[in-house]
């Protein structure tokens, strides 16, 4: 049924009742710090909640959502919030979720409605383009749907382990863990797509050896401050 406007100012005094019923000093304790150990990058649709799938409570997870939990390198949204959760918060672990039956996905793949002239949408039409053998040997639409979406969360894993700050973190702290999630709608469970970001980092150092130390340098000179 559709939600009536006001009664969702009628469930929140439900829900205040709720908690205080549980915890009188509930509001006070959650108004005084804020040191979540995760940061979650996901998509906006409504029935993928990062608290509510993860069975986390308030406090515990920094979030970041946009449509179809892209990490373009030129957003300067998701870049601060990565730079603050790992700067300020000094999250442990940075995790990307996506989920299968993803609107944006398709929207991309149908190229009608949103999908069709949509800068942002051309970041997974060019995640297919990428992979196109692969994908279009998958003869099951929704399959082949699916495993763009596991795609797309790997990318979006790689954009989060190039950047600067990210590498820089981890080359002082060793944190953040990086992860590649699945939210399945279907049944409820989460898949960890097991993304290596340890032998990334490590790849890197070999690859790149005097830019990874002018990180490193860089990085040891504003912990000192």
């Amino acid at each position: 049924m559709p939600l009536n406007y006001q009664e969702i100012f009628e469930r929140n005094e439900k829900w205040i009742a709720e908690k205080l019923s549980i915890d009188p000093d509930f509001f006070t304790k959650m108004s005084e710090d804020h040191k979540p150990d995760c940061l979650f990058i996901g998509c906006s649709d409504s029935r993928a909640d990062p608290e509510e799938i993860t069975g986390l409570n308030m406090g515990q997870i920094f979030v970041h959502r946009n449509i179809s939990n892209i990490v373009n390198p030129i957003d300067l949204n998701v870049k601060s919030v990565i730079e603050y959760a790992i700067e300020n918060l000094n999250v442990k672990h940075i995790i990307v979720c996506g989920h299968y039956g993803c609107g944006g996905i398709a929207a991309a793949m149908k190229q009608e409605g949103i999908g069709k002239n949509s800068p942002w949408l051309q970041i997974i039409k060019d995640i297919y383009r990428i992979h196109k053998t692969e994908l279009e040997a998958i003869e099951d639409e929704i399959k082949r749907y699916d495993r763009l979406v596991e795609l797309n969360v790997l990318e979006q894993c790689e954009n989060v382990l190039e950047m600067d700050s990210v590498k820089t973190q981890y080359a002082t702290k060793k944190i953040p863990a990086v992860y590649g999630w699945v939210y399945d709608m279907r049944t409820g469970k989460i898949i960890d797509l097991k993304v290596d970001y340890k032998a990334v980092f490590k790849s890197f150092l070999v690859e790149n050896p005097s830019t990874f130390k002018k990180v490193i340098s860089k990085a040891k000179n504003i912990f000192k401050k």
